[in-house]
């Protein structure tokens, strides 16, 4: 049983990593099989709903993995402007070891369409979203910040490091990440109390 969830892991991941660099719709499962390293009757065993239900797993992994990184630049951070700056030095960090391939691992689902075929998709792509700026907002929350714009930073973080990506690798520059960093880190000054710090309870 160990083995068969390594394999499915494996695919996941490998799925995830593929979305990113080519999308979804360049993505086979033929590709998925060779970097995975799965054995070719893996694919309907353990996603016997397709490549639909393979990329909604790969959508939720990213989310994780980014929910994930949340949680670590909130570690390192004092207060919200410092979260947003390590936040996006990551992604920025990301971006240029990948060799300006990398984007995102739940765009493609949206912006190519598989989301209008799907229902179960459309979902897990909100979901996927969602547990990213809930936890960004968390952590504004905690820092002090109003909730309402605590979740309106967190909206604006999502769509900046969306777009982030997109710009950088067609710009083959870090300077889209530079500009969010910015822009989004004067308003969670504004935004934030003076004393920063977190706030106890």
């Amino acid at each position: 049983m160990g083995q068969r969830s390594d394999a499915r892991q494996k695919m996941v991941q490998a799925a995830k990593q593929l979305i990113r660099e080519r999308g979804y719709n360049a993505t086979a499962f033929s590709d998925v099989l060779k970097l995975s390293g799965a054995p070719r009757g893996s694919v309907y065993f353990h996603f016997p709903g397709g490549k639909t239900e393979l990329a909604i797993e790969a959508a939720g992994a990213h989310a994780h993995e980014q929910v994930e990184l949340i949680d670590h630049a909130a570690e390192q951070a004092d207060s919200a402007t410092r979260l947003i700056e390590v936040y996006l030095d990551l992604g920025r960090e990301g971006m240029v070891a990948s060799g300006y391939t990398r984007g995102c691992g739940i765009a493609p689902l949206v912006t190519e369409g598989a989301t209008r075929d799907s229902a179960d998709m459309a979902e897990a792509t909100r979901q996927s979203f969602a547990e990213m700026t809930d936890r960004l907002a968390y952590h504004f929350v905690a820092f002090g910040i109003e909730r309402s714009a605590a979740c309106t930073l967190a909206n604006a973080v999502i769509a900046g490091v969306e777009g982030a990506m997109v710009t950088a690798r067609a710009q083959q520059s870090t300077a889209p990440y530079d500009a969010v960093q910015a822009a989004l880190t004067v308003y969670a000054a504004a935004v934030s109390p003076k004393s920063g710090g977190r706030q106890a309870g």
